[in-house]
């Protein structure tokens, strides 16, 4: 997967002419003339917006809480886990049964992102047992992502494994199925070449500017001549707002 990609999943906006790849949430439409990859918080939940006054959206926080309380991880205050950074309940995927729910909870959002025209979706927090508080390993968080991958390629959609290369490796590709990888901060992690030993240059490096920019340049000397680069800000903010940051090699 080597083209000039775009990630605007904090916001859309007419890319590029040279762009070929753009990233955007599910429930924005995708772009024609591009190769259009569907954003979609497959193990946690949407933060809910700074807005509350209608009814819970669908997939957000509150939504999950208010919904499907028993698919949520609970503390033993009983309340929500929450990832702190972004403010996202994590889903239990503890058990078979929980996952299978989750996922026919999710599977409508896999059909609506085929039916918008999107070619590829990009599952997130693949690595969400990490902040589970001990309630599930990351083999479950594995062996939810084969059933997903599975389903999305009966639909005719390709997925990508986004970051958790410490924990999957090779397996991503060759037991969960992943076609590709998304890798954040692989450069300034210097975690690139484990993303190439098990997917080639079939990869997308993103690099954020509140690190500085030398793991982007470094990034880009080392692999832009054959596999996706660039730099963004870390929320990913639209064209128009003034923390929009892109770069490419």
């Amino acid at each position: 997967m080597h083209g000039r990609f775009d990630y605007q999943i904090g916001g859309p906006y007419q890319p590029d002419a040279s762009v070929a790849i753009v990233d955007r949430d599910r429930l924005v439409s995708p772009v024609s003339g591009k190769y259009n990859i569907c954003y979609l918080n497959a193990l946690q939940s949407q933060p809910d917006p700074d807005d509350s006054s209608s009814a819970p959206a669908e997939g957000t926080l509150s939504w999950w809480a208010d919904q499907h309380p028993d698919l949520v991880v609970k503390g033993q205050d009983g309340h929500p886990v929450i990832d702190q950074e972004w403010n996202e309940a994590v889903l239990d995927v503890s058990t078979a049964d929980k996952r299978a729910k989750i996922l026919e909870i999710e599977k409508p959002w896999i059909d609506g992102c085929r039916r918008s025209g999107f070619q590829a979706i990009e599952p997130d927090n693949l690595d969400s047992y990490n902040r589970s508080h001990g309630t599930f390993p990351f083999a479950a968080d594995r062996d939810f992502m084969v059933a997903f991958v599975r389903y999305a390629h009966s639909r005719g959609l390709a997925v990508g494994q986004k970051n958790a290369n410490h924990e999957y490796g090779r397996l991503g590709r060759t037991v969960v199925g992943f076609d590709f990888a998304i890798a954040e901060e692989c450069s300034y992690y210097h975690e690139c070449g484990e993303y190439a030993a098990a997917y080639g240059n079939n990869y997308i490096d993103i690099e954020y500017s509140d690190q500085g920019e030398s793991p982007f340049r470094a990034a880009c000397q080392d692999h832009g001549a054959h596999a996706s680069v660039i730099l963004r800000d870390r929320h990913v903010a639209p064209k128009a707002d003034p923390a929009y940051r892109y770069e490419t090699c």
